[in-house]
C-alpha cells in the first residue's frame, strides 16, 4: 500500500553531464535529513531519459527508460527501497505532452520518423502536420533557407555543422542538397515561422505527442506503470496536461494505470475565477492557486495607488493593461504561434466547408476574450460562447469568420482540439512570458497563476478559498516555490513589503534614477524591485551575484520584448542595461540599497515566516522546494536550479536556531503527529479583536490545531498591538514553536512575543 502523502520535498535531479550532477544516489544520502525534517515523500523532477546534458529533465528523449545518468532503474529501485525503509515514499514528475528533439539522434522515435516518414512505426506518435509541404516534415532548424545548400552526406547521415539527420534508405546518392530534397523532412530557416509539428508552446526543440492514441499512451507510460506495479512510487505530478488533445481522457487512462490509491496532481494554472474541473480523477493541482492566496494576504492594499502612480511616472498607464494583454495575445497567436494558427485555420476551413480572409484575425481576437488556458472542461462550457459573443460585440467585422469557427466547432474533433491547444500556448506566451516582465507595479504579484491587477488577497477571499479547498480538494498540493516560479518565495516576500512603504520606495527609486539613470524608465522600475529582492544583507556583491543579476536582467528584458527580444536582440540596448546594472552594483546606490534593506529586512523575514507557515498548514499537501527551508534568494530558472548546500541545512537542523527552519520542521512534525487534523481536517477562520486585528491571519484545523501569523508589520511596528487579542477555543494550547502555553482571550502581544507566527496544538485532555 502507498504511504499516505502528508508533505513533499521537491528535488531537482540532473545528470553529471549538465555541469553538476544530483542523482538518485545523492537523493538517497538526504533521506535521514529529510526524515528528520518531517516530509512524507520525495518529489522528484522528471527521471526518464532526457537530452544529454539536460539541466531539468523536461526534454525527455526516451519515455521507456529511466535516465542512466541519474542511476537507471537500479538506482531508482535503491532510492525507493531506502526511502520506504524510513517510511518515506516517492512522487515523480511525468511529462506526457512532449519529448525533446533538439538532438534528433538521441530520440529513437523521432529519428525513426525522420528516416522513414509516414511509414515509420512511430509516425502516429507525434502530432505532425502531414498536410504541410506534401507530407514532408518541416523542420525550422536552419539559419536561413539558403543553408540547405551547405548540407553534406556522411554515410547514412546528412550533416550541417553539429546538426545530424538520418537519410531514408536508398536515397543517399548525390549532393547534400539533392539528398535533402528526397527526404521525409524538409529543412527551412527558423525565421519562416513555419513548423511541421506541434511544439510545446513555441519551443521548436520539444515535439508534441499524441497521447489521445491508446498505443502512444501505452508505449510512453509502460515505464510509469511498472513503477506502480512494483511499488516503487506512490504518485505522479503531471506536467502541462492542458497541452494534450484530451486532458480528461488522458487522466482517466492514467488513473486506471496507476491505480485508485495513487496520488495524482496536475500542473494546472487556474484563473482567479476558474474552478478546477470536479470530474477529473486527481487529487488536485500543483498549487499555484494556493501560492497566490498565501502570498497575497501579505500585500498591503493601501500601497496600490502610490505604486500605480510610480508606474505612471515611468510612462506606464496601468489602466491600459487589458488592451496591452489583448495585443500581446494577438501577437503571440499571429506571429510567435503563427504556424499553429495556420494549421487551425485549415482545420476550420475543412470542417466548415468555407474560408474567409479574416479568419486568422478573428481566431486571434477570440483568444483575447478567453482568460483560461483551455475552456473545454465541462464546468467551463459557458466560456467559449461568451467569448464568441464578446468578440463579435468588440469587432463586428469578424461576424462571418466567427460563424465559420462556430460551424467547425459544432462537430468537435480536430478544430476544437487545436483551438484549445492554441489558447493555452497563447495565454502562456502573452501573460507569463511577456506581460509579467513588463508590469512593474509590484513584481511579487507577477507569478504563475497570479493576477497582478488584483493588488493582493483579502482575508475574506483567503478564508473562503481555503475552506472550499478543504471540502473539495483536501489532497491538492500547496506550494510557495517551484522550478517555474518567477522568483523564490523569500524574494517575493521581501518585494511584497514595498506595498507597506510605497512612498519610501518611490523616494529611493527617484533618487537612484538621478544617480544612475536606467536606459528605460519602465524597465528600470522592474529591475529595481528584483535587485532589491535579492540584495545581500551585508551589501557585499559577489561575482556570483553579479553574474546572476546580469543573466536575469538579460532574460527579463528579452521576455518583455519592448526594446529587445530573443529572436532579434538589440545589442545597444542590452549593453546599456548591463552597464547600468554594473553602475548600480559598484556605485553609491549599492550603499543606499543596503541601508534600505536594513530598515525593511526584519519585516520581510516576518512575512516570509508567515507565508511559509500558512503554506504548510492550510488545506492541501504542502511541498517544500529544494533548499527553501532556509532563506532563499532565487530568481527565475535557471537561477532556481542552483546547487543546494545541504551541509549547512543539516547543521541548521541540528541547532534549530534558524527561524524559518524551525517553522518548517515544527509544522511538518505536527502534520506527521496529527495527520487527520490536516489531511481532510476541517478549516475554520479565527478572527482577532482590537484595533490591530487586521494584522492577524488565523484559523483552526480540526479541533486541535490553531495557526496564527502577523502581517503588515511596518505599520504594526508604528502602532503596536494595543488591546488586540485572539480568543482561543476551549482548552489549553501550546505553541510548538516556543513552548508557551496559552488559553482563552490571549493578547496578541503575548502570542507573538517571540516570533511573528504561532503554531498552537491543543494539549489538554
Amino acid at each position: 500500500m502507498p504511504f499516505p502523502v502528508l508533505a513533499t520535498y521537491r528535488l531537482q535531479l540532473r545528470g553529471p553531464s549538465s555541469g553538476f550532477g544530483f542523482t538518485f544516489a545523492d537523493a538517497e544520502q538526504l533521506l535521514d535529513y529529510l526524515d528528520d525534517l518531517g516530509v512524507s515523500h520525495l518529489y522528484l523532477s522528471p527521471i526518464l531519459t532526457p537530452v544529454e546534458g539536460s539541466p531539468h529533465g523536461y526534454d525527455v528523449t526516451d519515455p521507456t527508460t529511466v535516465s542512466a545518468e541519474l542511476g537507471g532503474p537500479e538506482g531508482l529501485a535503491r532510492l525507493s527501497g531506502a526511502a520506504r525503509a524510513r517510511g518515506i515514499g516517492l512522487i515523480v514528475d511525468v511529462v506526457p505532452n512532449h519529448v525533446g528533439v533538439d538532438k534528433p539522434e538521441q530520440n529513437p522515435w523521432w529519428w525513426d520518423v525522420l528516416r522513414h516518414g509516414r511509414s515509420s512505426a512511430y509516425a502516429s506518435f507525434f502530432d505532425i502536420d502531414w498536410d504541410l509541404n506534401n507530407g514532408r516534415i518541416v523542420l525550422p532548424l536552419l539559419g536561413s533557407d539558403d543553408d540547405a545548400a551547405d548540407l553534406t552526406v556522411d554515410g547514412d547521415l546528412l550533416r550541417l555543422g553539429d546538426l545530424a539527420l538520418p537519410i531514408a534508405p536508398g536515397t543517399g546518392e548525390g549532393s547534400g542538397q539533392q539528398v535533402h530534397d528526397r527526404q521525409h523532412y524538409r529543412l527551412i530557416g527558423w525565421r519562416n515561422g513555419v513548423t511541421g509539428y506541434r511544439r510545446f508552446f513555441s519551443i521548436t526543440s520539444l515535439a508534441g505527442l499524441r497521447q489521445e492514441d491508446p498505443a502512444v499512451f501505452d508505449t510512453s507510460h509502460a515505464e510509469v506503470g511498472r513503477w506502480f506495479a512494483e511499488g516503487l512510487v506512490d504518485g505522479v505530478r503531471i506536467d502541462h496536461p492542458d497541452g494534450l488533445a484530451d486532458p480528461s481522457g488522458y487522466l482517466l487512462r492514467l488513473r486506471e494505470l496507476c491505480g485508485p490509491d495513487a496520488w495524482i496532481v496536475i500542473e494546472k494554472i487556474l484563473a482567479v475565477d476558474e474552478a478546477l474541473e470536479p470530474t477529473l480523477p486527481i487529487a488536485g493541482t500543483t498549487g499555484y492557486d494556493a501560492l497566490r492566496e498565501v502570498g497575497g494576504v501579505f500585500v498591503d492594499p493601501t500601497g496600490q495607488q502610490a505604486l500605480t502612480e510610480l508606474m505612471a511616472s515611468a510612462g506606464f498607464d496601468y489602466g491600459q493593461i487589458a488592451p496591452m494583454l489583448a495585443d500581446l495575445k494577438v501577437t503571440a497567436a499571429t506571429e510567435t504561434l503563427g504556424s499553429e494558427l495556420s494549421r487551425l485555420r485549415r482545420c476550420i476551413v475543412a470542417a466548415a466547408g468555407a474560408d474567409h480572409p479574416q479568419l486568422p484575425a478573428a481566431v486571434a481576437a477570440l483568444l483575447t476574450h478567453i482568460d483560461v488556458y483551455r475552456s473545454d472542461y465541462l464546468s467551463l462550457a459557458a466560456i467559449l460562447p461568451t467569448a464568441l459573443a464578446a468578440t463579435r460585440a468588440a469587432t463586428p467585422q469578424f461576424d462571418v469568420p466567427l460563424q465559420l469557427v462556430a460551424a467547425a466547432l459544432a462537430g468537435g474533433g480536430e478544430p476544437a482540439v487545436r483551438l484549445q491547444q492554441l489558447c493555452g500556448a497563447v495565454t502562456a506566451k502573452a501573460v507569463e512570458d511577456c506581460l509579467f516582465y513588463r508590469d512593474a507595479r509590484l513584481v511579487s504579484l507577477n507569478e504563475v497563476g497570479g493576477e497582478p491587477q488584483d493588488f493582493g488577497v483579502g482575508l475574506a477571499e483567503f478564508h473562503h478559498r481555503a475552506a472550499t479547498r478543504a471540502q473539495l480538494w483536501p489532497h491538492t498540493m500547496t506550494t510557495l516555490t517551484t522550478h517555474d516560479t518567477k522568483r523564490g518565495e523569500d524574494v517575493r516576500a521581501r518585494i511584497g513589503v514595498l506595498s507597506q512603504v510605497p512612498s519610501l520606495w518611490t523616494e529611493f527609486v527617484s533618487r537612484w534614477e538621478k544617480i544612475v539613470l536606467s536606459p528605460d524608465p519602465a524597465t528600470g522600475l522592474f529591475l529595481w524591485q528584483n535587485i532589491f529582492g535579492v540584495w545581500p544583507a551585508g551589501g557585499k556583491v559577489t561575482a556570483e551575484l553579479r553574474d546572476r543579476l546580469h543573466a536575469y536582467a538579460e532574460k527579463a528584458i528579452r521576455e518583455a520584448a519592448w526594446h529587445t527580444t530573443w529572436n532579434d536582440p538589440d545589442a545597444e540596448f542590452e549593453d546599456a542595461v548591463h552597464s547600468w546594472l554594473d553602475a548600480v552594483l559598484d556605485g553609491p546606490v549599492a550603499r543606499e540599497l543596503t541601508n534600505l534593506l536594513a530598515r525593511l529586512e526584519s519585516h520581510a523575514e516576518n512575512d516570509a515566516l508567515g507565508q511559509k507557515l500558512l503554506s504548510l498548514t492550510v488545506p492541501g499537501i504542502p511541498d517544500i522546494y529544494q533548499g527553501t527551508e532556509l532563506w532563499d534568494d532565487s530568481l527565475v530558472d535557471p537561477d532556481n536550479r542552483r546547487q543546494v548546500d545541504y551541509t549547512a541545512r543539516r547543521e541548521a537542523l541540528k541547532s534549530l536556531q534558524h527561524k524559518k527552519l524551525r517553522v518548517v520542521q515544527a509544522a511538518l512534525q505536527l502534520r506527521r503527529a496529527r495527520p487527520d487534523s490536516f489531511v481532510g481536517g476541517s478549516y475554520r477562520p479565527v478572527l482577532a479583536d482590537g484595533a490591530s486585528a487586521n494584522h492577524v491571519v488565523a484559523f483552526r484545523r480540526a479541533d486541535d490545531v490553531l495557526v496564527a501569523v502577523t502581517r503588515w508589520t511596518v505599520h504594526l511596528e508604528q502602532n503596536g498591538w494595543g488591546e488586540t487579542s485572539l480568543t482561543l477555543p476551549d482548552g489549553s494550547w501550546t505553541d510548538v514553536l516556543t513552548g508557551a502555553t496559552v488559553s482563552g482571550a490571549t493578547p496578541a502581544s503575548r502570542l507573538f512575543a517571540d516570533l511573528p507566527v504561532a503554531l498552537l496544538e491543543r494539549t489538554d485532555a
